[in-house]
């Protein structure tokens, strides 16, 4: 029988040991920390009871990715909720804008801005699942739908700055460039449209959900699914070479490009270890989690509705942190994004206490204290929020990237975006999951599509490693 070992059980670590053992694979994952997860776990982070996200919260691409559709994850136990709002960008004096599953109904919220948002995201919404289909693949590959791709590669390939004039207001322009902002990356540089198109089309297509009962959730379904296909796993063990594993058929390593050279040693071949050692991470996260008594009052009447929140200011304030944050600087202002997940799932909650998740985006490795600044950031839109603050849990970049040792200097996207990157992740080379040793894969957030989609890179990389045996 065939054999292979995972290293690493992140989602994309999950989605690769499910993969192939549905294939007749018999796979042992192993992984370095205590629990399985990665980025998809969810803890009692303040106060007994509130169920915190502990890296990722949201989930646009995931329900109907092709790994959750080909092993229907919400038979085996996952639920997805969706709060009234899926994201809404507010500005001073109460004003602001926010996106809901209708692409009509958001464009007539933004007033001379909408006629534009209806053009851009109407025909994009339309085809989102031969557009997704497309871009949640490595960007070399022959378009099976190629008119559907164009168009939305006529959108993703202009800088974000650019493409929001064509929203016309502040509202709406502040809307998208929040949406953009995800990329952690300059939003006035070539390609920086790519997230937010992407983002923003999928709200509309399907929403920003959440997981119900947290992001442990996807974890736990993808858990039950390996386990009916015979995957074992061992906890508490760190893997520093292969020649740990046993001499396995395969291995795919759910792990940074700078780890998988490590654990690869001599046998990668020079050029590719090389490569991988000069990966670019990009900037990092800071994160705060906070016990908020009552919700958020924001003084925007849309943002209290939204799922997440987007605190940027306008489109130019937004976009002048993004280029600090890319350049090493620490903005006064940093642009925030707050997970109001409990809107969707109450089960989160204790009474009228609820989960409240922040981070904003800081330069990579940075060493200071912004939990000030995002808890000021929150006021600023939502004056008696510190009021109502009961507990809080502080996550530096440091301490990211000891809670998951992919998070480089506290990068949770795992890779700088930039142009280069984006098409050529995490080398060039015809095959991003080959590690250049036989059958042995990288299959972490740093092969494409990269992060979003829970478990598609690890699905995408078995899926090859199959067609290699």
């Amino acid at each position: 029988m065939t054999t292979a070992v995972v290293v690493g059980s992140g989602p994309n670590g999950l989605a690769a040991a499910l993969t192939l053992a549905a294939a007749g694979v018999q796979v042992r994952v192993i992984e370095a920390a205590d629990t399985l997860g990665g980025g998809a776990r969810s803890s009692e982070l303040t106060l007994p009871g509130l169920i915190h996200d502990e890296c990722s919260g949201i989930h646009p691409m995931t329900p109907d990715s092709a790994f959750a559709q080909r092993f229907d994850l919400a038979e085996a136990g996952l639920t997805w909720r969706w709060a009234p709002a899926e994201f809404a960008h507010p500005l001073d004096g109460g004003r602001g804008a926010v996106a809901v599953r209708s692409v009509a109904e958001t464009a007539a919220g933004l007033g001379a801005g909408g006629r534009g948002w209806q053009r851009t995201f109407g025909p994009l919404t339309e085809r989102f699942d031969t557009i997704s289909e497309e871009f949640l693949q490595p960007v070399l590959h022959v378009p099976r739908h190629p008119l559907h791709l164009a168009r939305f590669g006529a959108y993703a390939a202009l800088p974000a700055t650019l493409l929001a004039h064509r929203f016309r207001t502040p509202e709406a322009e502040a809307l998208f460039t929040g949406a953009a902002a995800h990329a952690f990356r300059p939003l006035s540089t070539l390609l920086s449209s790519a997230m937010g198109v992407a983002l923003t089309t999928a709200a509309h297509a399907v929403g920003w959900p959440v997981a119900e009962g947290g992001t442990a959730a996807i974890r736990d379904a993808i858990v039950r699914r390996a386990a009916e296909h015979g995957v074992r796993f061992e906890t508490g063990r760190r893997v520093t070479s292969l020649d740990e594993l046993g001499g396995p058929d395969l291995v795919m390593l759910d792990t940074s490009p700078a780890a998988a050279a490590r654990i690869a040693g001599a046998r990668m071949p020079r050029h590719v270890r090389r490569a991988y050692l000069r990966y670019r991470h990009g900037p990092g996260a800071f994160k705060v989690d906070f016990a908020v008594e009552g919700g958020v009052p924001w003084a925007h009447e849309g943002s209290r509705g939204a799922g997440t929140v987007h605190l940027g200011g306008s489109a130019a304030e937004t976009a002048a942190a993004e280029k600090d944050v890319a350049a090493g600087r620490m903005p006064q202002r940093p642009f925030v994004l707050v997970g109001q997940q409990y809107l969707a799932d109450k089960t989160r909650s204790v009474g009228d206490v609820h989960p409240l998740y922040a981070y904003a985006h800081v330069p990579a490795g940075f060493t200071g204290d912004a939990t000030e600044a995002i808890t000021a950031r929150i006021e600023q839109f939502a004056p008696g929020f510190r009021d109502r603050i009961r507990a809080t849990h502080v996550r530096s970049t440091t301490e990211l990237s000891r809670y998951n040792e992919n998070y480089v200097a506290g990068d949770i996207v795992t890779g700088a975006n930039d142009p280069w990157q984006l098409v050529f992740r995490p080398r060039p080379a015809l095959d991003p999951y080959a590690t250049g040793v036989p059958g042995v894969y990288l299959c972490s957030a740093a092969t494409p599509p990269g992060a979003g989609a829970h478990g598609m890179c690890g699905y995408n990389a078995a899926r090859r490693a199959l067609t290699r045996l």
